[in-house]
Protein backbone atom coordinates (compact mmCIF):
# COMPACT_ATOMS: atom_id res chain seq x y z
CA UNK A 1 0.00 0.00 0.00
CA UNK A 2 1.26 3.65 -0.49
CA UNK A 3 2.19 5.43 2.77
CA UNK A 4 0.93 8.58 1.82
CA UNK A 5 -2.70 6.52 1.47
CA UNK A 6 -2.58 6.06 5.27
CA UNK A 7 -3.43 8.94 6.45
CA UNK A 8 -6.55 9.18 4.74
CA UNK A 9 -8.11 5.83 5.30
CA UNK A 10 -7.39 6.92 8.96
CA UNK A 11 -9.42 10.09 8.31
CA UNK A 12 -12.32 8.08 6.63
CA UNK A 13 -12.35 5.93 9.77
CA UNK A 14 -12.73 8.36 11.99
CA UNK A 15 -15.46 10.24 9.83
CA UNK A 16 -16.82 6.49 9.17
CA UNK A 17 -17.14 5.69 13.01
CA UNK A 18 -18.37 9.83 13.52
CA UNK A 19 -20.92 9.27 10.95
CA UNK A 20 -22.34 5.94 12.42
CA UNK A 21 -22.71 7.66 16.19
CA UNK A 22 -24.44 10.52 14.45
CA UNK A 23 -26.73 8.30 12.82
CA UNK A 24 -27.95 6.12 15.63
CA UNK A 25 -28.43 9.30 17.91
CA UNK A 26 -30.33 11.37 15.32
CA UNK A 27 -31.03 8.80 12.40
CA UNK A 28 -29.75 11.03 10.04
CA UNK A 29 -27.76 8.78 8.34
CA UNK A 30 -24.47 10.28 8.40
CA UNK A 31 -23.89 12.21 5.19
CA UNK A 32 -23.99 15.79 6.58
CA UNK A 33 -19.90 14.32 7.89
CA UNK A 34 -19.64 11.53 4.97
CA UNK A 35 -19.67 14.17 2.28
CA UNK A 36 -17.85 17.05 3.13
CA UNK A 37 -14.94 14.71 4.25
CA UNK A 38 -15.24 12.57 1.00
CA UNK A 39 -14.75 15.60 -0.54
CA UNK A 40 -12.07 16.93 0.32
CA UNK A 41 -10.00 13.51 0.51
CA UNK A 42 -10.58 12.80 -3.06
CA UNK A 43 -9.88 16.19 -4.15
CA UNK A 44 -6.67 16.15 -2.26
CA UNK A 45 -5.78 12.77 -4.15
CA UNK A 46 -6.12 14.69 -7.38
CA UNK A 47 -9.72 13.29 -8.31
CA UNK A 48 -11.35 16.52 -8.10
CA UNK A 49 -13.43 16.35 -11.82
CA UNK A 50 -16.21 14.43 -9.81
CA UNK A 51 -14.99 14.62 -6.50
CA UNK A 52 -18.48 15.89 -5.02
CA UNK A 53 -20.49 13.40 -7.19
CA UNK A 54 -18.57 10.96 -5.62
CA UNK A 55 -18.70 11.92 -2.47
CA UNK A 56 -22.91 12.21 -2.63
CA UNK A 57 -22.95 8.22 -4.03
CA UNK A 58 -20.44 6.94 -1.94
CA UNK A 59 -22.32 8.45 1.28
CA UNK A 60 -25.62 6.95 0.07
CA UNK A 61 -23.88 3.98 0.00
CA UNK A 62 -22.60 4.24 3.22
CA UNK A 63 -25.98 5.49 4.52
CA UNK A 64 -27.86 2.00 3.42
CA UNK A 65 -25.76 0.34 6.26
CA UNK A 66 -25.53 2.95 9.12
CA UNK A 67 -29.14 3.42 8.75
CA UNK A 68 -30.19 -0.50 8.80
CA UNK A 69 -27.63 -0.96 11.98
CA UNK A 70 -29.37 1.84 13.76
CA UNK A 71 -32.75 0.67 13.10
CA UNK A 72 -32.00 -2.47 14.16
CA UNK A 73 -31.26 -0.77 17.18
CA UNK A 74 -33.70 1.34 17.77
CA UNK A 75 -36.21 -1.81 17.01
CA UNK A 76 -34.99 -3.20 20.15
CA UNK A 77 -36.31 -0.33 22.14
CA UNK A 78 -39.65 -0.08 20.65
CA UNK A 79 -39.21 3.23 19.26
CA UNK A 80 -39.33 2.50 14.92
CA UNK A 81 -43.13 3.22 13.83
CA UNK A 82 -43.00 0.38 11.30
CA UNK A 83 -46.61 1.23 10.16
CA UNK A 84 -44.65 4.95 8.93
CA UNK A 85 -41.94 3.30 7.63
CA UNK A 86 -44.38 1.16 5.21
CA UNK A 87 -46.49 3.56 4.16
CA UNK A 88 -44.10 6.62 3.49
CA UNK A 89 -40.97 4.58 1.90
CA UNK A 90 -42.58 4.08 -2.10
CA UNK A 91 -42.95 7.64 -2.35
CA UNK A 92 -38.85 8.39 -0.89
CA UNK A 93 -38.21 5.37 -2.98
CA UNK A 94 -39.21 7.50 -6.34
CA UNK A 95 -38.15 11.18 -5.31
CA UNK A 96 -34.40 9.32 -4.31
CA UNK A 97 -34.25 7.55 -7.54
CA UNK A 98 -35.72 10.90 -9.44
CA UNK A 99 -32.81 12.96 -7.06
CA UNK A 100 -30.04 11.34 -8.38
CA UNK A 101 -31.22 11.21 -12.31
CA UNK A 102 -30.87 14.85 -11.49
CA UNK A 103 -28.10 15.21 -10.09
CA UNK A 104 -26.19 17.01 -12.76
CA UNK A 105 -28.70 19.47 -13.72
CA UNK A 106 -28.76 20.75 -10.36
CA UNK A 107 -28.06 23.96 -9.79
CA UNK A 108 -25.56 22.82 -7.01
CA UNK A 109 -24.67 26.43 -5.46
CA UNK A 110 -28.36 27.61 -5.64
CA UNK A 111 -29.97 24.10 -3.77
CA UNK A 112 -27.21 24.27 -1.33
CA UNK A 113 -27.88 27.98 -0.47
CA UNK A 114 -31.44 26.89 -0.36
CA UNK A 115 -31.46 24.04 2.28
CA UNK A 116 -28.96 25.80 4.34
CA UNK A 117 -31.26 28.76 4.63
CA UNK A 118 -34.19 25.97 5.35
CA UNK A 119 -32.15 23.97 7.79
CA UNK A 120 -31.05 26.98 9.75
CA UNK A 121 -35.02 27.89 10.16
CA UNK A 122 -35.57 24.68 11.45
CA UNK A 123 -32.58 24.79 13.79
CA UNK A 124 -34.08 27.58 15.42
CA UNK A 125 -37.76 25.89 15.59
CA UNK A 126 -36.13 22.54 17.06
CA UNK A 127 -34.01 25.00 19.81
CA UNK A 128 -36.52 27.20 20.55
CA UNK A 129 -40.02 26.25 19.84
CA UNK A 130 -42.59 25.15 22.51
CA UNK A 131 -42.00 21.42 23.10
CA UNK A 132 -46.02 20.95 22.44
CA UNK A 133 -45.94 23.21 19.30
CA UNK A 134 -47.07 21.10 16.45
CA UNK A 135 -49.43 21.50 13.31
CA UNK A 136 -51.71 18.08 13.73
CA UNK A 137 -51.80 15.16 15.55
CA UNK A 138 -50.93 12.63 12.95
CA UNK A 139 -48.85 12.54 9.80
CA UNK A 140 -50.90 14.00 6.56
CA UNK A 141 -52.52 10.94 4.05
CA UNK A 142 -52.75 11.35 0.50
CA UNK A 143 -51.64 13.52 -1.37
CA UNK A 144 -49.93 15.56 1.20
CA UNK A 145 -47.99 11.85 1.94
CA UNK A 146 -46.62 11.59 -1.41
CA UNK A 147 -45.73 14.87 -2.20
CA UNK A 148 -43.81 15.54 1.27
CA UNK A 149 -42.05 11.58 1.07
CA UNK A 150 -41.01 12.93 -2.99
CA UNK A 151 -39.87 15.71 -1.78
CA UNK A 152 -37.97 14.36 1.12
CA UNK A 153 -36.49 11.79 -1.18
CA UNK A 154 -35.80 14.09 -3.72
CA UNK A 155 -33.24 16.50 -1.89
CA UNK A 156 -31.63 13.91 0.48
CA UNK A 157 -30.68 11.62 -2.54
CA UNK A 158 -29.28 15.24 -4.31
CA UNK A 159 -27.60 16.17 -0.99
CA UNK A 160 -26.13 12.78 -0.03
CA UNK A 161 -27.75 12.22 2.97
CA UNK A 162 -30.60 9.89 5.02
CA UNK A 163 -33.41 11.79 5.30
CA UNK A 164 -33.42 12.60 9.20
CA UNK A 165 -32.88 15.96 8.71
CA UNK A 166 -36.29 16.42 7.12
CA UNK A 167 -37.84 13.20 8.56
CA UNK A 168 -37.69 13.96 11.83
CA UNK A 169 -38.90 17.50 11.80
CA UNK A 170 -42.13 16.19 9.52
CA UNK A 171 -42.70 13.52 12.50
CA UNK A 172 -42.18 15.86 15.65
CA UNK A 173 -44.69 18.65 14.22
CA UNK A 174 -47.10 15.95 13.15
CA UNK A 175 -47.21 14.53 16.87
CA UNK A 176 -44.89 11.84 16.51
CA UNK A 177 -42.35 11.76 19.72
CA UNK A 178 -38.64 12.85 18.97
CA UNK A 179 -37.14 8.94 20.35
CA UNK A 180 -40.13 7.88 18.06
CA UNK A 181 -39.49 10.56 15.38
CA UNK A 182 -35.69 9.94 15.60
CA UNK A 183 -35.95 5.91 15.11
CA UNK A 184 -38.09 5.71 12.05
CA UNK A 185 -36.04 8.52 10.07
CA UNK A 186 -33.57 6.23 10.45
CA UNK A 187 -35.39 4.11 8.42
CA UNK A 188 -35.68 6.23 6.12
CA UNK A 189 -31.99 6.24 4.98
CA UNK A 190 -32.28 3.08 3.60
CA UNK A 191 -35.31 3.80 1.58
CA UNK A 192 -32.94 6.58 -0.01
CA UNK A 193 -29.44 5.24 0.41
CA UNK A 194 -29.91 2.40 -1.88
CA UNK A 195 -32.22 3.54 -5.00
CA UNK A 196 -29.95 7.11 -4.89
CA UNK A 197 -26.88 4.88 -4.70
CA UNK A 198 -27.50 2.81 -7.71
CA UNK A 199 -28.95 5.52 -9.72
CA UNK A 200 -25.55 7.46 -8.91
CA UNK A 201 -23.63 4.10 -9.93
CA UNK A 202 -25.50 4.04 -13.39
CA UNK A 203 -25.42 8.45 -13.92
CA UNK A 204 -21.55 7.52 -13.88
CA UNK A 205 -20.33 4.05 -15.41
CA UNK A 206 -19.43 6.30 -18.19
CA UNK A 207 -17.92 9.36 -17.36
CA UNK A 208 -13.77 9.57 -17.10
CA UNK A 209 -11.49 10.46 -14.65
CA UNK A 210 -12.94 9.01 -11.27
CA UNK A 211 -11.06 7.77 -8.80
CA UNK A 212 -9.66 4.09 -8.76
CA UNK A 213 -12.18 1.43 -7.52
CA UNK A 214 -15.20 3.59 -8.51
CA UNK A 215 -18.74 1.97 -9.75
CA UNK A 216 -19.91 4.58 -11.44
CA UNK A 217 -19.95 7.56 -9.00
CA UNK A 218 -19.81 5.04 -5.78
CA UNK A 219 -15.96 4.88 -4.85
CA UNK A 220 -15.84 1.21 -3.38
CA UNK A 221 -12.94 1.58 -1.68
CA UNK A 222 -14.31 4.48 0.56
CA UNK A 223 -17.04 2.95 1.19
CA UNK A 224 -15.54 -0.54 2.78
CA UNK A 225 -13.63 1.93 4.87
CA UNK A 226 -16.25 4.28 5.52
CA UNK A 227 -19.19 1.54 6.74
CA UNK A 228 -16.03 -0.61 8.29
CA UNK A 229 -16.24 1.94 11.22
CA UNK A 230 -19.80 3.61 11.00
CA UNK A 231 -21.53 -0.02 11.49
CA UNK A 232 -19.90 -0.44 14.70
CA UNK A 233 -21.01 3.12 16.34
CA UNK A 234 -24.60 3.40 14.73
CA UNK A 235 -26.26 0.99 17.69
CA UNK A 236 -23.99 3.13 20.21
CA UNK A 237 -25.50 6.41 18.88
CA UNK A 238 -28.89 4.56 19.28
CA UNK A 239 -28.41 3.55 22.72
CA UNK A 240 -27.65 7.04 23.65
CA UNK A 241 -30.68 8.57 21.93
CA UNK A 242 -32.74 6.44 24.44
CA UNK A 243 -30.49 7.84 27.70
CA UNK A 244 -31.43 11.52 26.54
CA UNK A 245 -34.60 13.30 27.57
CA UNK A 246 -36.70 14.36 24.75
CA UNK A 247 -35.65 18.32 25.13
CA UNK A 248 -31.62 17.76 25.70
CA UNK A 249 -32.32 15.42 22.77
CA UNK A 250 -33.90 18.24 20.60
CA UNK A 251 -31.37 20.56 21.73
CA UNK A 252 -28.70 18.60 20.43
CA UNK A 253 -30.25 17.88 17.20
CA UNK A 254 -30.65 21.64 16.81
CA UNK A 255 -27.40 22.09 17.35
CA UNK A 256 -26.28 20.02 14.62
CA UNK A 257 -28.54 21.46 11.97
CA UNK A 258 -27.10 24.74 12.90
CA UNK A 259 -23.43 23.92 12.03
CA UNK A 260 -24.99 22.05 8.60
CA UNK A 261 -26.90 25.15 8.33
CA UNK A 262 -23.69 27.56 8.26
CA UNK A 263 -21.77 25.13 6.24
CA UNK A 264 -24.17 25.12 3.59
CA UNK A 265 -24.65 28.58 3.69
CA UNK A 266 -20.63 29.43 3.21
CA UNK A 267 -20.43 26.95 0.41
CA UNK A 268 -22.94 28.37 -1.67
CA UNK A 269 -22.18 32.17 -0.92
CA UNK A 270 -18.36 31.67 -0.83
CA UNK A 271 -17.12 28.74 -2.50
CA UNK A 272 -16.99 28.47 -6.04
Amino acid sequence: MDASLIPFILTLLAVGAFAGLIAGLFGIGGGIVMVPALYYVLTALGHEAHAMHAAVGTSLMVIVTTSLRSVAAHAKKDAVDFAVLKSWTPFIVIGALLGSAVADLAPGRALTGLFGAVALLLSAQFFFGRPDWKLADQLPGHPWKGILGGVIGVLSSLMGIGGGVFGVTLMTIFGKSMHTAVATAAGFGVAIGLPGAIGFMVAGLDEPGRAPFSLGYVNMAAFVTLAASAVFLAPVGANLAHRLNAKRLKQIFAIGLLVMALNMLREAIFVG
